[in-house]
C-alpha cells in the first residue's frame, strides 16, 4: 500500500526541527508505531541566515539551497514539505513556485486558526526578518484581523531571547519574554502568535501562560491533516488558555 510522506526542510535551526518532528508524533492519534506518519526530514543547518538576508545584512540568498532540498525531497516520494522556519515562509511564493509538490504554510493557516476562534487584534513576537517583512501582517490583514507589532525596546527583548538566548542554547531570560508580551498586550493584541520556531522551544520548555498561539504547532497540526492522519482532539484549539 502506498503511504503518504512528509518532507521537511529543516535545519533552520536544528533544535526547531527536532521539536517540530515530535510535535507532528506526539499531536497524532494513532494506537501504533505503524499508523505513524513517514516524514523525510532533511536538515541542512548550514542554509544561510534568513533574517539577515530579508534585512538586506547578508547577500548570500537561503533560496536557492531550500529550492534544492525541496527538489530532493520531492524526487524520494513526499506528498506535502513543511518547512519549520517562520522566517522562511518570507520565501514560500518562490518555493511553491519550483517545488512540484504542495507547502504547509504556517503563516496562513496560524492566522485562519485565529479567526476561527473569534480572534481580532493579533500580536506578533518573531524575528526582525518576519516583522519587518510584514510576513504575518499581510496574512492578518488579508484575512481581516488587526496585527499589532512590539515596540522597538520590546522586539530587542524578543529578537535577544531568539538569537542571544534558543540558538545559544542558553535558557530563556523570562523577564524578556514576558516584557515583550506585556507590549503587545498594552496595545490590545488578545492573542499573540510566536512567530518564530525558537520561541516555540520557550513554549515547550516554559510556563508562558494564557493567550499565545505557537505557529510551529499550527504547522505540524496542518501537515498531519495535509497528509491524512489523525490528530488527538486536543489540539482542535491551539490558542493557550
Amino acid at each position: 500500500m502506498e503511504r503518504e510522506i512528509l518532507g521537511v526542510i529543516g535545519g533552520l535551526g536544528p533544535g526547531a526541527t527536532a521539536h517540530f518532528m515530535d510535535l507532528v508524533i506526539n499531536m497524532t492519534d494513532v494506537k501504533t508505531d505503524q499508523e505513524h506518519l513517514p516524514m523525510i526530514v532533511y536538515n541542512m543547518p548550514f542554509i544561510p541566515d534568513r533574517t539577515a538576508y530579508i534585512l538586506d545584512n547578508n547577500k548570500e540568498n537561503p533560496l536557492p539551497k531550500m529550492l534544492e532540498i525541496g527538489q530532493i525531497l520531492c524526487a524520494q516520494g513526499v506528498c506535502r514539505i513543511a518547512v519549520p522556519c517562520v522566517t522562511a515562509h518570507y520565501f514560500m511564493d518562490a518555493l511553491e513556485a519550483d517545488i512540484p509538490v504542495p507547502l504547509v504554510n504556517g503563516v496562513q493557516e496560524t492566522v485562519a486558526h485565529l479567526k476561527a476562534n473569534g480572534i481580532q487584534k493579533v500580536g506578533i513576537m518573531a524575528t526582525d526578518g518576519t516583522v519587518q517583512s510584514g510576513i504575518f501582517h499581510k496574512e492578518l490583514e488579508k484575512q481581516g484581523l488587526t496585527p499589532i507589532a512590539p515596540s522597538a525596546e520590546a522586539q530587542k527583548d524578543v529578537m535577544h531571547l531568539i538569537f542571544e538566548n534558543v540558538k545559544a542554547g542558553k535558557r530563556a531570560e523570562m523577564d524578556r519574554f514576558f516584557a515583550a508580551a506585556e507590549d503587545l498586550r498594552k496595545q490590545g493584541a488578545q492573542t499573540i502568535i510566536l512567530g518564530c520556531t525558537e520561541l516555540s522551544l520557550i513554549k515547550r520548555d516554559e510556563k508562558i501562560g494564557p493567550g499565545f498561539i505557537d505557529a510551529m504547532e499550527v504547522l505540524a497540526r496542518e501537515s498531519l491533516r495535509a497528509c491524512g492522519k489523525p490528530v488527538k482532539s486536543e489540539y482542535d484549539c491551539l490558542i493557550t488558555r
